[in-house]
């Protein structure tokens, strides 16, 4: 991260967004964890319609859910340089000092402060003991 906020973003994520969606991104904190999600613009919007489709919108604790998702989403232009400019509350908000990690979550990407990811790298479990207490089924 530079002075004025703003992260690249790597090269092999920006290849891998639609053509007509090369020019902005959205960006917002995400729901449990302490680092920041970007979207594909295409991507945001099928999130939130799929939310949308799931809530009562007569519901005010549904339509209060759906406010509080999409409130804090913040929609990002991508400069020349394939950069973003972060606002200085996501950037307290996750701690950046100066570096950052991005990880690829299929279809969007999370930003970390790399301290923050080192430490979260350190306290897991072994990935394999993950995937067998998840994926394992009783016969």
């Amino acid at each position: 991260m530079d002075a004025k906020g703003r992260v690249f973003i790597p090269a092999a994520f920006r290849k891998q967004l639609p053509d007509s969606y090369r020019d902005r991104v959205v960006v917002r904190m995400d729901v449990s964890n302490n680092y920041l999600v970007i979207y594909p613009e295409n991507i945001w919007q099928k999130k939130v319609l799929d939310l949308q489709s799931r809530l009562n919108e007569w519901d005010s604790d549904d339509q209060l859910l759906l406010m509080r998702f999409v409130q804090d989403a913040e929609i990002l232009d991508i400069d020349s340089q394939g950069r973003i400019l972060l606002p200085k509350r996501f950037i307290s908000a996750i701690n950046i000092v100066s570096e950052t990690v991005f990880v690829g979550l299929v279809d969007r990407i999370a930003v970390w402060s790399k301290a923050d990811f080192l430490a979260f790298q350190d306290s897991q479990p072994d990935l394999s003991v993950m995937l067998k207490s998840k994926l394992s089924t009783d016969l």
